[in-house]
């Protein structure tokens, strides 16, 4: 059966080794269970729901993606994604943690059509290289500034941020504050220790590291809990037995009312410009890796991958979680020798089963998954050595697209002024036919124009 499934001999791969690559591609990625509930949990959504829907769409992604494509990639809640959803749209921008809900599901509804119609491919071609690099970089340096923040390793200050200290923090000691920001300081040597020893599932166990020293910390009396502060127990509390967190708090709570049409509009590309790059660069560097593109260098059933993908986001935004995406850590899976659908269905299976570990990934502090964050934020920024900063024409509008995102706390923001600052210089610079810029990205840029200054006008 799982010959007739997953054509394994076709592939050159066999039942053990794609376990064994489902597996290692779950241990690298399991970390999301504990980040996400952490980051969405920022904007008031019931932390315990969005630990199950984290699962359930990462469940439902990746088994797509076997029975689709038949490729040994999974899904999840995408870093950046959960970001961009919780400290622009609703932190930032002020909206309800439902409209965002209702923006991802719009988005996942596209998706699926342009994947039908095979027109995500032709948006993603249209867009510059260095720019497609840039936003990466730039979610990577935003991710990891959001992790800082987390931590309380920076801190808001006579220069705007500033490094840690008690002063910053009110009714903060040694004792809750003071203490976590040690821990995860240390955590982020820990994870880039693991990182460097090209441990699997470095990141995970960075997390779980940070968390053990801090309860040893409050066994030793060295951490004390303080609720007042958001600092908590940091022990699993198993007092309802081994139970599944309900989704009811978030379940199919949509609001399609809750911002103006114009803001709606953006917000959705920019969860699909994002997303779409995501997908499209990791599935063509991890199949590369794979030797599975063909000799034009495209794969071969990506339409299948693409549909999985969007059919992910759809069902995560229905269950109340943020954009799911194909992971890059699918690439420890590839490197075990995943070749087929099995392997991401054995990753699909360990997903489900965590479902009942939720109290330990639920009592996870933030202090512990921040070093996860600036990791990952890492993981990403490190693309800025692939952008062509000697072409001015490329490199100043990928300067401008990866500094606003940190300093404009927003990744749509980034995206804009990117866009809008390669087409304003290069037709400035008589440089727009050389560049072959896509009526695309032509068609973005007035948008984008168009939104920033009815946002001032109306500020």
């Amino acid at each position: 059966m799982l010959e007739k499934l997953f054509k394994l001999k076709e592939n050159h791969t066999t039942v053990k080794t794609e376990i064994l690559a489902g597996i290692t591609t779950f241990m690298t990625m399991a970390y999301i269970l504990a980040v996400n509930p952490s980051v969405l949990g920022a904007t008031g959504m019931d932390q315990g729901a969005i630990f199950t829907a984290t699962v359930l769409a990462s469940v439902i992604g990746t088994v797509c993606m076997a029975l689709f494509a038949n490729y040994p990639f999974a899904l999840a809640p995408g870093m950046g994604l959960n970001a961009y959803f919780a400290y622009t749209v609703v932190i930032g921008m002020g909206y309800p943690w439902q409209a965002a809900l209702a923006a991802v599901f719009v988005e996942g509804v596209i998706f699926i059509l342009l994947s039908l119609f095979n027109v995500r491919e032709a948006i993603f071609n249209s867009i510059p290289a260095n720019l497609k690099k840039a936003v990466s970089v730039g979610i990577g340096f935003f991710i990891a500034f959001i992790g800082l923040q987390n931590a309380k390793i920076v801190v808001g200050g006579a220069t705007l941020v500033e490094f840690f200290s008690l002063d910053a923090v009110e009714g903060g000691t040694m004792n809750d504050v003071g203490i976590t920001v040690f821990l995860a300081i240390v955590g982020v040597f820990i994870t880039s220790i693991l990182v460097i020893k090209n441990v699997k599932g470095n990141i995970l166990w960075g997390i779980l590291a940070t968390w053990i020293l801090g309860i040893i910390c409050q066994f030793a009396g060295i951490y004390v809990p303080n609720p007042d502060l958001g600092y908590y127990n940091l022990l699993p509390d198993f007092s309802a037995g081994i139970s599944i967190p309900s989704l009811a708090p978030i379940f199919c709570k949509l609001d399609f009312t809750a911002i103006p049409l114009s803001q709606f509009v953006v917000i959705v590309f920019a969860f699909l410009f994002v997303d779409m790059f995501d997908t499209l660069g990791t599935l063509i560097g991890v199949a590369s890796k794979a030797d599975m593109l063909d000799k034009d260098g495209k794969l071969p059933n990506i339409k299948g991958a693409l549909l999985a993908d969007a059919v992910g986001t759809t069902a995560g935004a229905l269950l109340g979680t943020s954009t799911t995406t194909t992971f890059v850590e699918s690439a420890s899976g590839v490197t075990e020798g995943g070749r087929t659908g099995l392997t991401s269905m054995t990753t699909a299976i360990l997903f489900a089963l965590a479902l009942l570990l939720s109290p330990i990934f639920l009592a996870i502090p933030s202090f512990a998954t921040a070093p996860a964050l600036i990791v990952v934020g890492f993981y990403m920024v490190n693309q800025v050595g692939m952008i062509d900063f000697t072409d001015f024409a490329e490199g100043i509008p990928a300067f401008i697209c990866m500094a606003a995102m940190p300093f404009f706390y927003s990744i749509s923001e980034g995206i804009s002024m990117g866009v809008i600052s390669y087409v304003v210089l290069n037709v400035a610079t008589g440089k727009a036919k050389e560049k072959k810029i896509s009526i695309v990205m032509y068609i973005l840029a007035v948008l984008f124009l168009v939104q920033e200054l009815r946002e001032k006008v109306n500020q």
